[in-house]
C-alpha cells in the first residue's frame, strides 16, 4: 500500500510540474516576442519559402516584391533599347583557274617532244577576282534611345568603321537607318541620331552614387542574335582599370568603369545597366574573358557630358593644357630629390619629338616649363587619385583654370585658359 501510494504522488508531481513549465515557458515567450519586436524587424518564410517583411517600414523588397519590380523595370526599358546592325559594301570574289606550266613552255622541247607531251604536267591554279560587290552585315551591337527626336547612346567601337552603314533594329521591329553624329575622342562612346518623334526614352541616372552589392539590369542584343535579352546581377565593384581589345584586334584602356555579375555577352555592347527604378547608370561596354560573370559598364556620367556638348555644339570636344608629366609619388620624390610628395612633374619624353610643354599650348602661353611641379588645379590637390587628367575633363574647351606651380622652389600662381585638343 505505502508503495503504491509513493508512486501516485511521484506521477502526480511530474505531471503538475511539466504543466507549470509549459505554461511559465508560453508566458515567458510571449512577453519576449512583445518586448522585442519594439526593436526588431523580423523576417520569416511561409509555406511558398516566400520572403515576407513583418514591418512595412523595411527598406529592403520582399521576394514577390523584388522580382515584381525587375520585371516592371525591364517592361517598361525594353521599348527604348535597340540593336545597332553593321552593314558595309564588300567585293564579292569569284574563282578561275589559270594553266600553270613547270617546263616554262619552252619551245625548243615542244619542238622535241611535242605538246601534247607538257599535258601531264600542266597545273591548274586558283585564283580569284572581284566581281562588284554587295551589301553584308559585318557586326553589331545595342543602343539605348535618349531623347524623343532619337539620339541614341552606344559605344565607339560598336560603331567605329567610318565607311559602313549603320541600321537601328527597335524591339517592334521596325528598321532605321542611322546618322553617326559624334565618336569620343577618349572614352568609348558614340552618339546616333535616327529620323522619329515621340520615340520611347531612358532616363539618365547619376553613377557617382552608386553602391557595391546594388542590384542592377543588363539589357543587350546578345551574341548579335538575341535581342533584347535580360541578365540581372549586382554592382561587383567600382572604379577599376581594365585593358579591353575589339573583335578588330584594337586595344584601349578604360578607367572608372563598373564591375557588374550581370551576363555582359558579345553584342551587348553599347547597351543599358539600369537600376530598379528603370535609371541608366553604365552603358556595357566589355567582359573578361576565360572568367564567369566578369562584365564592365561605363558609368554614365560621362556619356551626359557628350551629350550635352553634341546638344550645343554638334560635336564632342575635350580640353587641352599641352604638358607630359608623371604623378609624384613617394620614389619619385625620391628619385628626384623634390620638396613636395604630390602633384604633377613636367617632364619631357624619351626624344626631343616629346617635349615636357608643347610649344603653342596653352601651358606654353601660361609660362609653364619643365621640371616644374603642378600642385593644384582650381583648389584641388593633385594626386594619384585625383589625376591631373581627370581633373581637366571636368571643365570645358575655353574655361580659365586656376593652377598652383611649384617653380624653381617658390609657389606661384598661373591664369591657363584651355584649348581644344
Amino acid at each position: 500500500m505505502k508503495k503504491a501510494t509513493f508512486h501516485q504522488i511521484v506521477m502526480i508531481n511530474l505531471i503538475i510540474s511539466i504543466l507549470v513549465s509549459a505554461v511559465i515557458g508560453f508566458t515567458a515567450g510571449t512577453l519576449a516576442y512583445s518586448y522585442f519586436s519594439k526593436f526588431t524587424h523580423f523576417s520569416f518564410y511561409n509555406h511558398r519559402n516566400e520572403q515576407v517583411s513583418s514591418n512595412n517600414e523595411n527598406n529592403y523588397l520582399n521576394r514577390n516584391d523584388y522580382e515584381k519590380q525587375i520585371i516592371q523595370t525591364v517592361k517598361k526599358s525594353s521599348p527604348a533599347v535597340v540593336s545597332i546592325i553593321v552593314t558595309k559594301d564588300l567585293p564579292v570574289l569569284e574563282k578561275y583557274y589559270q594553266e600553270w606550266d613547270p617546263f616554262g613552255g619552252d619551245e625548243f622541247f615542244k619542238r622535241f617532244f611535242g605538246d601534247d607531251f607538257f599535258s601531264p604536267f600542266k597545273f591548274r591554279i586558283p585564283q580569284y577576282r572581284q566581281k562588284g560587290t554587295e551589301k553584308r552585315e559585318i557586326g553589331g551591337g545595342t543602343g539605348f534611345i535618349v531623347s524623343p527626336d532619337g539620339l541614341i547612346l552606344t559605344n565607339r567601337h560598336v560603331v567605329a568603321d567610318k565607311e559602313a552603314e549603320y541600321i537601328v533594329l527597335t524591339n517592334k521591329g521596325e528598321k532605321l537607318e542611322a546618322e553617326v553624329l559624334a565618336r569620343d575622342p577618349v572614352q568609348d562612346i558614340a552618339i546616333l541620331k535616327v529620323k522619329g518623334q515621340n520615340l520611347p526614352t531612358l532616363p539618365l541616372g547619376d553613377s557617382d552614387n552608386l553602391q557595391i552589392g546594388q542590384t542592377v539590369i543588363a539589357i543587350g542584343n546578345a551574341l548579335g542574335e538575341f535581342r533584347n535579352t535580360v541578365s540581372v546581377g549586382i554592382i561587383s565593384g567600382l572604379k577599376r582599370s581594365i585593358t579591353a581589345q575589339s573583335g578588330l584586334g584594337e586595344t584601349e584602356r578604360l578607367s572608372e568603369v563598373i564591375q557588374t555579375d550581370a551576363a555582359i555577352n558579345r553584342g551587348n555592347s553599347g547597351g543599358p545597366l539600369l537600376n530598379l527604378k528603370g535609371e541608366v547608370i553604365g552603358i556595357n561596354v566589355a567582359m573578361a574573358m576565360g572568367a564567369e560573370n566578369i562584365g564592365f559598364a561605363l558609368p554614365i556620367n560621362l556619356a551626359k557630358r557628350d551629350l550635352a556638348q553634341v546638344k550645343a555644339t554638334g560635336k564632342i570636344s575635350y580640353p587641352f593644357l599641352g604638358v607630359r608629366y608623371v604623378l609624384i609619388n613617394e620614389n619619385i620624390q625620391k628619385k628626384n630629390n623634390l620638396s613636395v610628395g604630390y602633384g604633377a612633374l613636367i617632364v619631357r619624353g624619351k626624344d626631343a619629338s616629346e617635349p615636357a610643354v608643347i610649344p603653342g599650348s596653352p601651358a606654353d602661353k601660361a609660362g609653364l616649363e619643365e621640371n616644374d611641379i603642378i600642385l593644384e588645379l582650381n583648389g584641388q590637390k593633385i594626386t594619384q587619385e585625383n589625376d591631373l587628367a581627370k581633373l581637366i575633363q571636368k571643365y570645358n574647351v575655353g574655361d580659365v583654370i586656376e593652377l598652383k606651380v611649384l617653380h624653381k622652389g617658390r609657389e606661384k600662381i598661373l591664369r591657363v585658359k584651355l584649348g581644344e585638343r
